[in-house]
C-alpha cells in the first residue's frame, strides 16, 4: 500500500510588497507600500499591499481612489525583473531540500512541494521540514513565507489559504477528517480554492450554501448544473483530491490554443481600438510562427467602457489552417468591423487562437495559396530572428507608430507591468 502524501504549499507574503520593502530596508510589517504605477490615474489597481496595510483592513487588489485618506503610503513602481529575480532566488532554496520533479510552481509567489520521500530523509515532522525551508527564505532574502501542510494538493492548499495564514506560526496542517470537522460550515464558499462567485451563484441556485450541503446533495443535480466540474466540487467538498504533482508534470493537454488579451490605458474610439488589435494580432502570429504552428479557429473579445453594453464574444473558424498575418487578419477585422459598435468606447481587447498544432501536421487544401503564404511565413521567420536578437521593438509594422498604438510600450512590460 503506498504511503500518506505530504504537499507543502508556500506562498510569499504579500510578495511584491515585501520585495520593495525589503529593498528600501523597510520592515513590511510596519511600514505602508503600495506596488502601483504612479504615472497612471487614481483608477488603477494596486499589485499589491504591505501587511501592515493589510492590518488596517485595506484589500489587496484595491484601486488606488479605495485608499483611505489618512493613510500615506510609499508608491512603488512594479519592477518585475526584480520579482523574478527574487522568485528564482527562492525557487534555489526549494531546490536545497527538494528535487525539481517534487516541485510544481503555482505561480511566481506560492509553490507546491511533495516532501512525502524527504521527512525520512531529513528525520524531521512535516512542520519542522516547513519552518526550516520558511526560515531559509527569511535569512537569505528578507521576505517572509507560509506554508500549508496537506495529505493531498487541495488540503495543503486550503490549509495555506484558510490556517496558515492567521496563525502566529504561519504554519498549519490539514488531512481529510480535520477538513471535513473544521470546514464543513465555512462560509463564505468563495474562500475555498477554485470556487468563483459565479460558482457560488450557481450552487445558491440549488440551495447549497456550504460545503456540507454539497456533500449530502444528489450528485445528479449537481452534474446537471456544473458538468464534469461536480466531479471536482464533489471531490473537494469532502477534502478528496486525487491529482498529484507527477500527473501535473505528465499531463499534456490535447487542445492547444494561444491568447493575448489587453485592458486598454483609457477608452478607445472605434478606430483607435482597430488600430490596437491589429498589432496583437501581429504579436500572437508571430508567436505562431516561431513555433512553426498553424490554427485554424479565432476568438474574439471587446469589452466597451460603458458596463451597461454587454461585451462582444465570439469564435469563427477559418476555411483554413494557417499561420498567415494577412489571413488572419482579414478574418479578424471582417468580424471587428461587422460586429462592434461605432459609437461606444473600447476598454477591453482580447484574442485567441484555437486548435493550434504543428506546422507539419497541417491539413492540405486545393484553396491554399501556398506559395504566397509560404513566402509570407519566410518574412515573418526573418520578423522573428531579428526581435528575438535585436529586442522586441527593432522591428515594428508601421501601424505600431500610431499615437494610438500599444505594441512598443507592452513590448516593454513583464506580464503588463513595468519590467525594470
Amino acid at each position: 500500500m503506498e504511503m500518506e502524501r505530504i504537499y507543502l504549499c508556500i506562498d510569499l507574503k504579500t510578495f511584491y510588497a515585501s520585495v520593495e520593502c525589503v529593498a528600501r530596508n523597510l520592515d513590511p510589517f510596519k511600514t505602508d507600500l503600495v506596488v502601483a504605477d504612479p504615472t497612471r490615474s487614481k483608477g488603477t489597481i494596486c499589485l499589491a499591499i504591505s501587511p501592515k496595510m493589510k492590518a488596517r483592513g485595506i484589500k489587496n487588489r484595491c484601486r488606488m481612489f479605495e485608499i483611505p485618506s489618512h493613510v500615506h503610503p510609499i508608491i512603488a513602481k512594479p519592477r518585475m525583473r526584480e520579482y523574478i529575480r527574487y522568485s528564482a532566488k527562492i525557487y534555489a532554496i526549494y531546490l536545497k531540500y527538494v528535487a525539481k520533479e517534487d516541485i510544481h510552481p503555482y505561480s511566481i509567489d506560492e509553490m507546491f512541494l511533495d516532501v512525502t520521500s524527504y521527512l525520512k530523509l531529513y528525520k524531521k515532522e512535516p512542520f519542522e521540514l516547513a519552518k526550516t525551508i520558511i526560515q531559509d527564505i527569511y535569512q537569505t532574502t528578507g521576505i517572509t513565507a507560509t506554508a500549508g501542510i496537506g495529505t493531498n494538493l487541495y488540503l495543503a492548499k486550503i490549509a495555506l489559504d484558510l490556517k496558515a495564514k492567521k496563525d502566529p506560526n504561519g504554519i498549519a496542517f490539514l488531512d481529510i477528517e480535520t477538513y471535513q470537522k473544521e470546514y464543513a460550515h465555512h462560509l463564505p464558499i468563495t474562500d475555498f480554492w477554485q470556487i468563483s462567485k459565479g460558482t457560488e451563484n450557481r450552487l445558491h441556485k440549488l440551495h447549497l450554501k456550504d460545503m456540507s450541503d454539497i456533500i449530502n446533495c444528489d450528485p445528479l443535480k449537481l452534474y446537471k448544473e456544473f458538468g464534469i466540474k461536480a466531479e471536482l466540487l464533489i471531490d473537494h467538498a469532502k477534502g478528496y483530491e486525487p491529482c498529484t504533482i507527477k500527473d501535473i508534470k505528465n499531463y499534456v493537454s490535447k487542445e492547444h490554443s494561444l491568447s493575448n488579451s489587453q485592458v486598454l490605458f483609457r477608452d478607445y474610439d472605434y478606430q483607435e481600438a482597430r488600430v490596437v488589435l491589429t498589432e496583437m494580432v501581429d504579436n500572437l502570429v508571430l508567436q505562431l510562427v516561431e513555433k512553426n504552428l498553424v490554427t485554424s479557429y479565432i476568438g474574439l473579445y471587446v469589452g466597451y467602457s460603458k458596463e451597461q453594453y454587454p461585451p462582444l464574444t465570439t469564435h469563427f473558424k477559418l476555411k483554413e489552417e494557417t499561420s498567415s498575418y494577412r489571413l488572419i487578419l482579414k478574418k479578424i477585422l471582417e468580424e471587428y468591423d461587422y460586429r462592434i459598435s461605432e459609437t461606444q468606447k473600447i476598454r477591453r481587447i482580447g484574442i485567441s487562437f484555437g486548435n493550434v498544432h504543428s506546422r507539419s501536421y497541417q491539413q492540405l487544401s486545393l484553396f491554399n495559396e501556398s506559395e504566397e503564404e509560404e513566402k509570407e511565413t519566410k518574412l515573418e521567420q526573418e520578423i522573428v530572428y531579428l526581435k528575438n536578437k535585436y529586442g522586441k521593438n527593432s522591428l515594428l509594422r508601421a501601424i505600431s507608430l500610431k499615437e494610438e498604438a500599444t505594441g512598443r510600450e507592452r513590448n516593454q512590460l513583464i506580464g503588463g507591468h513595468n519590467a525594470e
